[in-house]
């Protein structure tokens, strides 16, 4: 299986939020697309990048430089056929060439030129919650376009039309609305279809998916910022799936945040398992019998830790700040130290004198939030795509697999796309005025 070394990363806090208030187990299969209007001349960072995503786990991976889509699951490798990779791969092609083609549409609205490295971005996909009888029920989709960082162009699933945050996106809305079968077959795919590739590929990786993990739980006191206090932490690491209960207890009742319980929430580790994290400041002589229960249903698991009243020194709490504050700087100092001699380097460190050159400083896309994200590498291990993604076959025109303008084109239709495709090119973006 290919594995590129490195991938962008969307952080999209917009896309799939509370799990837990469905009261089910919930799925989700996303596909994101970013294009970029020029080279970066970066290791792991590419014109363009397509990636699927079932239940925030990567499952398949195209850029610009390998030109194949492939999968990142074993069991999406061994579940589905040549053919499905082979579409899939013709799909995501012409998927790359139609943002080149917007992309450029887009700079010609805004008066852009190619100073500045510019970024057009598409997510699409679903979620859905199981059902007693094991059956999913679509709770939301989700279909937007991002540029330069800010939300472009959505649709609204609930009264299929079209938002347009921005003005420059209206004349495309405009446009999109008044094709009725546009509508109706990205209202279908997100309602539909989106949901049944998502029930196939929880089927064909239903071990992985299933597979749970048991919390490990720590329970211990650190100095607070406050002479006479300490932090009591009760840390729960190493879980899946994510759903899980913690309490602190004091002497048998449980503390909220009226008590001052502040919690992390939970959080990714870097092994596909999950972490949360509650404290809550208690006097120092504080002998009450403090308890911290975790429940994690998946894995069968309920604990409760008692904390034995270890105290760290008194002394400890001012050193770790100095410790802290000294590492932070010398930690800011240096990166200082690295950014001025890059840009040095790169002959950046003037920067009108850049302009005039017509160059744009490399760092500034990595520091641009991508739908209201920001942008970081990561190893190759998951991530999300669209529609006709497990099976992705595309014209340039539009086809089931990103599920806009497809609806029109019979030949781009495919049983074996999962994620759904942009509109024809003649039905941009942004329509040029003129």
């Amino acid at each position: 299986m290919n594995r590129p070394a490195t991938w962008i990363v969307l952080f999209l806090p917009i896309m799939w939020l509370k799990l837990e208030a469905f009261g089910g187990e919930v799925h989700s299969l996303t596909y994101i697309y970013t294009a970029l209007s020029k080279p970066m001349g970066l290791p792991g960072i590419h014109e363009f990048t397509a990636m699927g995503l079932l239940d925030g786990k990567m499952i398949d991976y195209y850029d610009s430089e390998i030109k194949k889509k492939v999968a990142k699951q074993n069991w999406m490798e061994e579940k589905n056929p040549k053919d499905y990779w082979d579409k899939g791969t013709q799909s995501r092609q012409s998927k790359e060439q139609w943002f080149k083609v917007n992309l450029n549409i887009l700079k010609d609205r805004l008066r852009q030129n190619d100073t500045d490295v510019h970024v057009l971005q598409w997510m699409h996909g679903c979620e859905a919650v199981t059902q007693p009888d094991g059956k999913l029920k679509f709770v939301r989709g989700m279909d937007m376009y991002s540029y330069d960082g800010h939300n472009f162009l959505s649709f609204d699933d609930s009264h299929s039309v079209w938002v347009a945050p921005a003005a420059e996106a209206v004349p495309t809305k405009t446009k999109w609305d008044a094709v009725s079968v546009l509508n109706e077959y990205t209202h279908g795919y997100l309602t539909k279809e989106c949901l049944d590739w998502l029930s196939k590929f929880i089927t064909y990786g239903q071990k992985e998916l299933r597979y749970a993990s048991k919390p490990i739980v720590h329970l211990f006191a650190r100095n607070s910022n406050v002479r006479g206090n300490v932090i009591l932490t009760c840390l729960a690491t190493g879980f899946y799936p994510r759903d899980i209960v913690l309490e602190i207890r004091r002497n048998g009742r449980i503390l909220t945040k009226e008590d001052g319980v502040e919690t992390s929430g939970v959080r990714p580790n870097e092994d596909n398992t999950f972490q949360r994290r509650d404290s809550v400041e208690m006097l120092r002589d504080d002998k009450s019998t403090y308890t911290c229960k975790v429940s994690h249903v998946a894995s069968s698991t309920e604990v409760e830790t008692e904390w034995d009243h270890a105290l760290p020194s008194p002394e400890d709490g001012g050193i770790t700040v100095i410790i802290a504050v000294v590492v932070v700087l010398v930690s800011l100092l240096l990166a200082v130290g690295v950014l001025l001699l890059f840009l040095y380097k790169k002959g950046k460190l003037c920067a009108k004198a850049n302009t005039a050159k017509g160059t744009a400083p490399v760092l500034q896309v990595v520091t641009t939030p991508l739908i209201n994200g920001t942008v970081v590498t990561s190893s190759a291990n998951g991530t999300p795509k669209r529609k006709a993604e497990s099976n992705d076959s595309i014209n340039t025109g539009a086809s089931v697999d990103s599920g806009i303008a497809g609806a029109t084109d019979s030949n781009s239709a495919s049983s074996t796309s999962s994620e759904t495709n942009p509109p024809p090119e003649s039905e941009a973006l942004l329509i040029p005025q003129g």
